[in-house]
């Protein structure tokens, strides 16, 4: 075992504690960075393009017959092949949460449409789900077992808000341990049972998974009604048959205690545990070796890396699996120093550079990461991914490079800009205001002197005012200028002639009004 320190570009800016990895090809994909995606890469997917230990990040785009992906954190992702001896796979994502902190139920599909020497093209589709759909969640695990030359998505633990009619002011976000329920998904029709097995008993999240054909092991996790990380070693067996599906477990012995260990495959049949917690504020130095041979799994110790001081005494580390046999680890900066990064990072090689690649095709093992708002200070490994042994795009090493200084820029002159005094759009807490918003909020353009755009929310325009004023070509002015627009384009308002006032006066005995002429002609008469 080989451990290296890697550097990472300006852009850490974006890297969020929980964005996922996936991996086509060699080639490393990640997803869930902070806040909502922007101009620079609307998808919010990038390309992690590593030389020399040194990573950039290059956007993505989508095809045009895609869905919208959030940037979702800590969701549950595995490969999918349409069966075991396919070359092409793609990738299942389901939950994780949103910059809002909203919990999703939704499952994505993601593929590659086109892929050249410059830029990768991808298609996401959302899947419906019918019958038994799980409720939104995070820090769980999904895979897919193959039996009878059938599919079967398996999903199982993790953690969802309470119910509302627990929720209170004070707990609105608590969260609780999802029922231990295990679902299976036909990704093809979209529907989902859900299935109560006896040895399942209690709630678990951020555990480790291994799936090999038609078997599933589920180990370690972190119960959060209990507060215990038990050496739980399930194996559910999933028999798919003309009818209706057969799901049994079994408990076996040898587990471990672990939550938010890191999973990596050396071989076909061998897998190696890293990283994760033992205690609540206590890291889990020793690493293990998983082997599953003969439909049996056998974990033994192994050689422990030569930890750096910097990693032994952290708090905390994060990290996940690259492939190949190589973890990428995580920790703190020292925040005691002048001039500090966020944080180091380094790889953690436990196979030797021949690897066969086709050892991803046996295991999607869940890269679990704890969220720090739900767990104790010591047990917040939040994970994100970089590979520093993935193949480069060809051809001219800025091309397309994320560049973090782009977004600064846009943030003083694109939709997240400070529109007025009382603007409070920010793109770490914008939520959808219109139905006619989805990533971004909308604007509109004020025609005051030389013109400048502002939220047609801070406004507090009407959505119909909105479509109106957009689909119009109306001058708008802000609510700021729109007392010095009426100035300038409003006569100023002359007071009218004073005139004496008119008294009706009647002759008796008739119905008619007397005019002045006839009132001054009468007094003579009369006098």
């Amino acid at each position: 075992m080989s451990l290296q320190m890697v550097t990472v570009s300006n852009n850490i800016a974006l890297i969020q504690p929980g964005f996922s990895l996936m991996n086509f090809d060699g080639q490393v994909f990640f997803f869930g960075q902070k806040g909502w995606p922007k101009r620079s890469c609307p998808t919010g997917v990038f390309h992690l393009d590593v030389k020399h230990n040194h990573v950039k990040l290059k956007p993505t785009i989508f095809s045009k017959d895609s869905c919208y992906l959030p940037p979702l954190r800590y969701p549950a992702t595995c490969t999918f092949k349409g069966d075991l001896d396919s070359e092409k796979h793609q990738y299942i994502i389901h939950g994780g949460k949103t910059p809002n902190n909203e919990l999703s139920d939704k499952i994505y599909v993601m593929s590659i449409v086109c892929k050249n020497n410059k830029r990768v093209t991808f298609r996401c589709t959302e899947k419906d789900l019918v019958g038994d759909v799980p409720e939104a969640r995070y820090g769980h695990s999904i895979n897919v077992v193959y039996s009878r030359g059938k599919s079967m998505g398996v999903l199982f633990g993790g953690r969802s808000y309470m119910p509302s009619t627990h929720r209170t002011t004070e707990k609105w976000n608590s969260v609780a341990d999802c029922l231990p329920h295990v679902f299976l998904v036909d990704f093809e029709f979209g529907c989902a049972t859900s299935y109560i097995l006896p040895e399942l008993q209690d709630g678990l999240s951020f555990h480790v998974s291994i799936a090999k054909n038609d078997t599933i092991y589920i180990l370690g996790g972190h119960s959060l009604a209990n507060n215990i990380r038990p050496a739980n070693l399930y194996r559910i067996r999933v028999d798919l048959p003309l009818g209706s599906p057969a799901v049994n477990c079994t408990v076996l012995p040898g587990g471990i205690s672990v939550s938010s260990a890191i999973l990596t495959q050396t071989n076909k049949d061998e897998f190696v545990i890293v990283g994760g917690y033992q205690l609540e504020n206590q890291k889990r130095m020793i690493c293990n070796i998983i082997s599953l041979e003969d439909n049996k799994i056998e974990i033994r110790e192994m050689e422990t890396p030569d930890w750096t001081p910097d990693i032994k005494h952290s708090k905390i580390w994060f990290g996940s699996n690259m492939g190949n046999g190589t973890v990428f680890l995580g920790i703190p900066g020292d925040n005691k120093q002048v001039v500090s990064e966020a944080f180091y990072f380094y790889t953690l090689k436990c196979a030797e550079d021949d690897t066969n690649e086709e050892q991803t095709t046996f295991t999607n093992s869940q890269t679990s990461t704890e969220d720090p708002g739900d767990s104790t200070p010591f047990e917040d490994s939040e994970e994100f991914c970089f590979s520093a042994e993935a193949n480069s795009f060809d051809g001219d090493d800025e091309f397309d490079t994320y560049n973090e200084d782009d977004e600064e820029d846009e943030s003083e002159t694109g939709y997240w800009i400070t529109c007025c005094p009382t603007c409070d759009v920010d793109i770490n807490t914008w939520v959808p205001f219109y139905s006619t918003e989805l990533n971004k909020p909308a604007m509109i353009y004020c025609s005051h002197g030389d013109g400048h755009w502002v939220h047609a929310q801070c406004m507090d325009l009407a959505e119909r005012t909105l479509i109106h004023l957009s689909a119009g070509s109306n001058k708008y002015y802000c609510n700021e200028h729109v007392e010095i627009a009426r100035a300038l384009h409003t006569p100023q308002r002359v007071l009218p002639l004073k005139k004496p006032p008119m008294k009706s006066l009647r002759k008796k005995g008739s119905g008619k009004i007397l005019t002045p002429a006839k009132k001054s002609f009468l007094r003579r008469l009369f006098d």
